[in-house]
């Protein structure tokens, strides 16, 4: 069922009524973590670590489906615009996404920027994905990286990061609404989904393009296909693929090209468009229908061979 007008007007007055969030970056965060965080402890089991970085210690909490902790695992990249959300926020998300596909899912809270630009968090993620992958001590499972919004960016910059340095293999990633691509002004962007979704739908064009000013170091880092992925010119040898898009997303079309554009380097690609979703859907409960679509396409992806 198609969003109807009285829910248009109330997605297009929340649309603008937003903050600037370079000079308020603080009261955003303030307030992206209020209305995630969850105050009654869910019940399941986790553990908090820590995985030694370079020159970091890097967060990490692992959510179990039950008390067992015998499983493959997926390590899960939060969403935020590389600079708001963390591992309380997305507890609950985490919470059901290890009941739901019966993984162990380990939860990384990466260094956000602007205090840790580009490419840091980045390299977090990619210590945690060389601690799982390579440390048969701490985990001789399946890895699975899964990401959504900026998470996506990352899941699908480590892939690329991790073929180049040639220090461990990825198997297989999942992208939710990933950002790709590094222009998302309604003006020159090569993107229908930006001109159409980039206004009236919660994540505007314009917060998309604050939230990237605010994780570059420099300007030139805007061109790095670790910063945005779809620019990257050999994406041969990358993981087993899903990618999930939303309907009423601006970062829908540049999620789907760079499936395509996996597509035709020869790697497997499956990509799916969830209607009449918005972008962060994935964060809403499990019994929303786009919800428990997405974790039906997840589990068909996970549950195949490689």
């Amino acid at each position: 069922m198609a969003i109807n007008k009285v829910m248009r007007a109330a997605l297009k007055a929340l649309s603008y009524n937003e903050i600037d969030i370079k000079k308020n970056l603080h009261l955003h965060r303030s307030f992206v973590n209020l209305t995630r965080r969850h105050i009654l402890k869910p019940l399941f089991k986790s553990w908090d670590f820590k995985i030694a970085g370079k020159d970091y210690n890097i967060p990490i909490r692992i959510h179990t489906p039950n008390q067992g902790t015998d499983y493959p695992v997926i390590l899960f990249f939060h969403g935020g615009g590389w600079v708001t959300g963390n591992i309380d926020t997305y507890n609950k998300v985490c919470t059901n996404m290890a009941r739901l596909t019966n993984h162990k899912v380990v939860s990384v809270d990466y260094r956000l920027a602007p205090e840790n630009p580009f490419p840091l968090g980045l390299e977090d993620c990619y210590q945690v994905a060389k601690a799982f992958i390579t440390n048969k001590v701490l985990n001789d499972k399946e890895v699975t990286l899964l990401g959504d919004s900026a998470g996506g960016n990352l899941a699908a910059a480590l892939s690329l990061l991790a073929r180049d340095r040639k220090e461990f293999k990825v198997n297989k990633q999942v992208l939710i609404y990933p950002s790709t691509y590094n222009n998302h002004t309604s003006s020159s962007s090569p993107f229908k989904s930006i001109v159409e979704n980039g206004r009236d739908y919660l994540l505007t064009s314009k917060r998309i393009t604050d939230y990237m000013d605010l994780y570059i170091s420099r300007e030139e880092d805007k061109n790095s296909p670790y910063f945005a992925p779809l620019l990257a010119e050999n994406l041969e040898d990358q993981p087993k693929t899903l990618i999930i898009t939303a309907e009423y997303c601006p970062l829908r079309d540049e999620g789907e090209e760079y499936g395509k554009k996996l597509r035709a380097a020869g790697n497997h690609v499956e990509i799916y468009r969830i209607n009449d979703g918005l972008h962060g859907f994935f964060a809403l409960p499990p019994r929303f229908p786009q919800v428990k679509l997405c974790y039906e396409i997840i589990n068909r992806f996970l549950s195949e061979v490689n």
